[in-house]
């Protein structure tokens, strides 16, 4: 299969697949999410140190931090309206019927950044330039739409929101990293013929899953404010399956 129809399908299908579990199957969204966050929140900064990080300084640029720290910032902005559904977080005080609008654009924005961080850029010559996806963010940005997509379900379930408009606001949400990764791809050579670089895009959404990863790793349990047995263990396979993804 092509690669590039490969990475649209799996950013697409995830959340997809993820809805049509929570409707079909009617599971338990608080169930476990902590756990599953944990894990996802392990996997990005693994994915981020051992591999993100030092593809970006590999090219040294003295001003790629920046973007790193922009990103990070942008996170934090975009928690002012998403309430935190990022890290397993969704906390409104809105009536009852009122779509979360705020919540909603916030998510799409990030999904539609980090889609357009995908693209690796390979510069062959002063003319052509060559590009393939970043597999192992890939992943990361699938891991990290699970529990996205069941908090966003079930925030949306609590508002008492349409199930027609809960279904749309699902397909809405799977497309947007696909279009963020058609928009990487479609603009690419025009971008690049101005001798712009995708490699700062890459950087704002490092600095977006160091902000939710090292929250979401941070947060304590709620009793004794300890981490507990599972989460540690969550904790430990998460950061074993990204050095092996890496790896491998």
């Amino acid at each position: 299969m092509n690669e590039e129809l490969l990475n649209y399908i799996i950013l697409f299908s995830t959340p997809v697949i993820v809805g049509a579990a929570v409707f079909l199957l009617k599971l338990n969204i608080s169930k476990n999410l902590k756990l599953l966050l944990s894990f996802s929140g392990a996997f990005l900064f693994t994915i981020c140190i051992l591999h993100l990080i030092p593809e970006l300084y590999f090219n040294w640029n003295k001003t790629i931090g920046f973007f790193i720290m922009g990103g990070f910032f942008l996170q934090l902005i975009l928690e002012n309206f998403s309430k935190g559904i990022e890290h397993g977080h969704a906390h409104t005080h809105t009536h009852l019927g009122i779509f979360p609008f705020s919540v909603f654009f916030s998510l799409l924005i990030h999904s539609f950044v980090e889609g357009m961080a995908l693209i690796e850029v390979h510069h062959a010559s002063e003319v052509n330039h060559s590009h393939s996806y970043n597999m192992p963010l890939l992943i990361g940005i699938s891991i990290h739409n699970i529990p996205v997509t069941m908090v966003l379900l079930g925030l949306m379930f609590r508002q008492q929101i349409k199930l027609r408009t809960q279904l749309y606001s699902l397909l809405i949400f799977a497309l947007s990293a696909p279009i963020g990764l058609f928009f990487a791809n479609h603009f690419n050579e025009k971008i690049f013929s101005t001798g712009l670089n995708f490699n700062f895009l890459l950087a704002i959404s490092v600095g977006i899953f160091l902000h939710i990863s090292t929250t979401i790793l941070f947060e304590t349990s709620e009793q004794h404010h300890h981490y507990n047995y599972k989460k540690m263990a969550a904790i430990i396979i998460g950061v074993f399956i990204a050095g092996l993804t890496l790896l491998l």
